[in-house]
This record gives structure tokens, C-alpha cells and sequence, in this order.
């Protein structure tokens, strides 16, 4: 456990649900952890006990990606932990593979609706049918264009022309849209929507008052620091003002001792004081960009070794570029520094404002 770590709260300790099986962490509230094939090697999906209509189930909120590890190990929860009882319906908090993978699946399983922002429908949908913002030529030239240039590593992204589909292949047809502010009724508790800007289109997380309880998807993790990235597909965006104010947002709705279930990592309590770690994080990145951007101009291919400090693999190296530029992008749309495209038609960015 790393310093910032050992000043929030782990009420369940070390404790994690074995593979096909559940922990409760709150009444009513379970928790379930799947693998996944990256580093960041596992998502934790929440069960909640619900009625609908006068149907008693459950209510699963994200689902993992579509493979048959996945859906093999979510048959074992469906026998081993729903009691008998139906799933009724399927809550994603945002259209990233490993949250959105499997609603298809599920809903069609159970005969249930998939509930989720319209933004992040509509964007998990045209992902599903295209390379937008994960890999193939727009991503190849769009990583180029700032600096990633090494013919072997702009290769593989291109060449990951079927990154996104592959675990999500398809999304559900129709779905009930999820807004902020939306107060939802399950199991007889109140779970209020709150969007999230930044790192998912219209992130959704679920917060309980009555159960001190927050699923706050990605939008607030305890180890890590939320991935704020730049794709092809929206080239000038500028996430990271927008994620710093969620944050903020965050911060100002719950109470410090709010139970936070993260998609990734322990249950925690210490919101205050992770929201302020991670402001604190993303003020020393933009620092380190000022910094170096004084020296010399930059482009955020050469920032990578400035803002990480350990060796990447393709898949890391594919985020950490999206989180260069949304660095850069905070700096220069704020007016404190300056692009300019060389002959090798490469963004640099340096110090000053743009003329």
C-alpha cells in the first residue's frame, strides 16, 4: 500500500470475492470481481437486491468484457449468488469496454433493459462498428500527429483496427436513459444519478444516502488515477478542466465517510481526501508539462518519459499519449502555451500564448 493509499479507509480490509461469487458490503449491496486481460487486471461489478413491479431480483451495474472467461464466470454468480431470483435490469455507468462489454449479453439473458446516459450509449454503439479513439488508421495518424512516430509502435495501433468491437461486439438495441440528478428507486433505497465529465462521455455514478453508498465507476478510484485521455476522434478536446470539476462536484455531494465502491480496487472510505490526492496529481502533470514546455517546445510523445516514470506497453502507451495531450490541450486552450505544427507535421507545444 503506497503512502497517499494508507490515508483512506479499507472497511473490508484485504478481503476480495472469490471468483464466481460475492461479498456483501452493504445491505442489499454485492460485490463481484472479474478478470481482465490488461495490467489493470480486474473490474469490480456491483449486484443490488431490487423489485421491480412487484418482481423480486436484482440489478447489476457493469458488466465486464465480452469473452467467454467473463460470461462463464458470471453463470457461476447467476447460480450461486442470485438466490433464484432475476436479473431485472442492467446499469452501466459508462461505454468503456470493460463497463459496457457484456449488456448485450446480459439483457438478452435475462430479458431485461440496459440503463445507461444516452451519450454513452450512442458513443459505445458507434465504437462498437468503428476504430474511433481506440486504434486503426485514425488512431495511428492522430498519435503521430503528436509525435508518436516509431514505425513499430505506430504499426500495432494501427493495426488494432478491431480493438474496441472485440469486446464489445454489440449493444443492446434499446436502452432507458440515465441523466444527472435522476433519482433511481432500487430496492427500496434511493440511488441518485451524478455525471461525470472527463473520462467517459457522461460518466454515471449511484449514490445512496440512506445506505452511505457511492458506485463511482471510474470516476473515483482509490490505487490509480482515472485515465484523462484525448482520441482521434474529438482531436482539440479538453477533458481534464472537466474532469477536475467533477471532482470538485464530488466533493461538495458527499459526506467524507461515503462508502465508495470503485470499479477498480477496494472499497473505501475517504472521499475528501482522495478527491484532494487527485487534483493534487493532475496539478504536479500540469506542472511537469509547464516545466518542460519552457525548455524546449514538446510534443506529447516526448512528454511520456516526463509524465511516466516506468516502461509502457503498447495498451499503456496508447492512454498514457491520450493523457499527454489532454495535459497539453488544459495548458494551450487556457491560453499558457502555444501550438505550433513543424514540417513533420508534428504538434509542439511551448510556453507563451498563441499570438
Amino acid at each position: 500500500m503506497n503512502e497517499l493509499e494508507q490515508r483512506l479507509q479499507y472497511p473490508l480490509g484485504e478481503q476480495l470475492p472469490e471468483p464466481g461469487h460475492t461479498l456483501e458490503v452493504a445491505p442489499g449491496v454485492r460485490w463481484v470481481r472479474m478478470g481482465l486481460p490488461f495490467v489493470l487486471n480486474h473490474i469490480n461489478l456491483w449486484l443490488l437486491r431490487d423489485e421491480i413491479d412487484g418482481v423480486a431480483g436484482w440489478t447489476v451495474v457493469d458488466c465486464g468484457i465480452t469473452d467467454d472467461t467473463t460470461r462463464a464466470t458470471w453463470e457461476q454468480v447467476f447460480e450461486h449468488e442470485l438466490q433464484g431470483l432475476p436479473v431485472l435490469r442492467v446499469v452501466v455507468t459508462h461505454m468503456h469496454p470493460d463497463h459496457i462489454g457484456l449488456a448485450h449479453w446480459l439483457t438478452e439473458r435475462w430479458g431485461c433493459r440496459l440503463w445507461i446516459s444516452a451519450t454513452d450509449y450512442n458513443a459505445a454503439r458507434i465504437a462498437s462498428q468503428s476504430t474511433t479513439g481506440y486504434g486503426g488508421e485514425a488512431a495511428a495518424r492522430f498519435f503521430a500527429s503528436h509525435g508518436l512516430t516509431d514505425p513499430e509502435a505506430v504499426a500495432k495501433v494501427r493495426a488494432r483496427s478491431n480493438y474496441y468491437a472485440s469486446m464489445v461486439p454489440q449493444v443492446p438495441p434499446q436502452y432507458r436513459r440515465l441523466i444527472d440528478g435522476l433519482a433511481l428507486s432500487i430496492g427500496g433505497h434511493g440511488w441518485r444519478c451524478i455525471a461525470g465529465y472527463g473520462h467517459a462521455p457522461e460518466h454515471i455514478s449511484l449514490y445512496s444516502e440512506t445506505l452511505g453508498v457511492m458506485i463511482s465507476g471510474d470516476m473515483l478510484l482509490p490505487r490509480i488515477s482515472t485515465n484523462i485521455s484525448v482520441f482521434d476522434v474529438e482531436p482539440e478536446g479538453n477533458p481534464l478542466p472537466l474532469y477536475l470539476a467533477s471532482l470538485t462536484r464530488l466533493r461538495e455531494l458527499m459526506p467524507d465517510d461515503v462508502l465508495v465502491l470503485p470499479a477498480h480496487g477496494r472499497p473505501f472510505r475517504g472521499v475528501h481526501e482522495r478527491v484532494a490526492q487527485l487534483v493534487a496529481h493532475h496539478q504536479d502533470r500540469l506542472d511537469e508539462v509547464r516545466t518542460a514546455c519552457r525548455q524546449a517546445p514538446c510534443s506529447a510523445a516526448e512528454l511520456l518519459p516526463v509524465m511516466f516514470k516506468r516502461q509502457l506497453d503498447l495498451h499503456q502507451t496508447t492512454f498514457a499519449m491520450g493523457e499527454a495531450v489532454a495535459h497539453l490541450h488544459a495548458l494551450w486552450l487556457a491560453g499558457e502555451l502555444r501550438r505550433t505544427t513543424g514540417p513533420d507535421g508534428v504538434h509542439r507545444f511551448a510556453a507563451g500564448a498563441a499570438a
